[in-house]
């Protein structure tokens, strides 16, 4: 494993609950994470996976002399992994419910780690909330509750069902996703998302969207490396047997892992 990749992987973080006095132990501290499936999605014969604990030298995190752009340098691709809103005020809007207000702190990390590894070339892949990050980042909105913003829309997420709500998704015929499955023009994807992306960030491109509403569940960008990002968890798909008409996530991992190992050699 000495020349393994190192692939990257955002930290979720869980904020101390006011009074922490009430919790006690543990959960009276700021904890940085991330969820075993995806670690595990990640990890292969040549591939190990590390969280990437936010720093930042102003704001509500401990500053520190190390920067996230040392990461983007010495690891060989990111995965941003689901979790908490992006909060509105981070594409320019307001929460319209206290329960969307999201994770500022965690969307400033995530953009700027993602910024650092778009500047170094390294390719990134979001997932679920990494997807909308990706779009935010590239000056993207989103929609802030599906079915509020979009009453006309399909359920894309039931808490009681979690992992197991499916709906399909059409692959954009031409697209890049679409060419890691030949002959696949419709497929069941998860779907554990109440926010999806509204405008377009600058440079990407379409390349899944959700049947029938055609709310958008892949981009893709245009620019000089390799970014992708999904509205689905295929870590999780990866922890059950798929029926045929289920999305495999190995095509799209094998992808992203090649574009890091030609990262390297280049």
């Amino acid at each position: 494993m000495s020349d393994a990749l190192l692939i990257g992987i955002s930290a979720r973080i869980y904020h101390p609950i006011t009074p922490v006095a009430d919790i006690g132990g543990i959960f009276t501290r700021t904890l940085h994470y991330l969820e075993q499936s995806v670690a595990h999605w990640v990890l292969q014969p040549d591939a190990l996976a590390l969280m990437i604990p936010p720093v930042e030298r102003e704001g509500l995190l401990q500053p520190s002399e190390v920067s996230l752009a040392d990461y983007a340098q010495r690891l060989d691709g990111l995965v941003l992994q689901g979790g908490a809103d992006v909060a509105p005020e981070s594409y320019g809007e307001t929460p319209l419910a206290p329960a969307w207000a999201g994770d500022r702190v965690r969307d400033r990390y995530e953009i700027e780690l993602f910024n650092a590894f778009v500047a170094a070339g390294k390719p990134v892949i979001g997932i679920c909330r990494g997807c909308q990050l990706i779009n935010v980042a590239f000056g993207g909105t989103l929609y802030q509750d599906i079915s509020t913003q979009v009453p006309t829309a399909i359920a894309h997420v039931d808490d009681a069902r979690y992992d197991n709500q499916f709906h399909e998704v059409s692959l954009v015929q031409g697209s890049r996703l679409a060419g890691l499955y030949p002959g696949t023009h419709r497929a069941e994807i998860n779907s554990i998302h109440h926010q999806a992306i509204k405008d377009l960030g600058r440079e990407l491109n379409i390349e899944a969207v959700a049947v029938p509403d055609g709310l958008i569940e892949a981009v893709r960008w245009r620019g000089s490396s390799y970014v992708f990002g999904m509205q689905w968890h295929p870590e999780f798909m990866a922890q059950r047997q798929l029926h045929p008409d289920q999305l495999d996530g190995r095509p799209i991992l094998r992808e992203f892992l090649d574009a890091a190992r030609a990262r390297r050699r280049a």
